[in-house]
């Protein structure tokens, strides 16, 4: 998220990309885990999610408005996985509620750039009110595995 708020160009894709990255090893990962765990429903929504990533991921280095189409599909396929995963009573009931309004404004967001609406990842009001509601999606999903992680420790 970082690229966001970058100044220069060149600063703002490298960090992107980094981000990109990072999200498709993330939530390549978590498909497995949820897999094994016998989640494929959440397993299926994570590997949507790393889909997505990478679309978005591959029209980076195009530019702001070279990178809309692209970014309409990966922020539609986000708003898909978001959903597959949040439907299910697996995480908190507050990380499903936040995930639904992120899903909710990155629908709203790839429908109105598929409508020709010109929107880069830096418009505002959409995608950038967006993303904090992501960002705490992230932040739950990262919660329940840490204390997934802390149970295990403990017995």
């Amino acid at each position: 998220m970082a690229g966001t708020f970058a100044g220069p160009v060149n600063l703002r894709n490298i960090s992107w990309g980094i981000d990109g990255l990072g999200l498709i090893v993330a939530t390549s990962l978590l498909t497995i885990k949820y897999f094994r765990k016998g989640c494929d429903f959440i397993a299926a929504g994570f590997l949507v999610f790393a889909i997505a990533e990478a679309i978005i991921l591959s029209g980076t280095a195009a530019g702001l408005e070279a990178s809309a189409p692209s970014f309409a599909a990966g922020t539609s396929m986000w708003a898909t996985s978001i959903l597959m995963v949040s439907f299910p009573a697996e995480f908190s009931l507050w990380v499903r509620l936040i995930g639904f309004v992120a899903s909710a404004l990155f629908y709203i967001t790839a429908t109105q750039i598929f409508w020709g609406a010109p929107i880069t990842p830096l418009s505002s009001p959409l995608p950038f009110f967006a993303y904090p509601f992501l960002v705490f999606t992230f932040i739950g999903w990262i919660s329940m595995l840490l204390k997934e992680n802390w149970s295990k420790k403990a017995a």
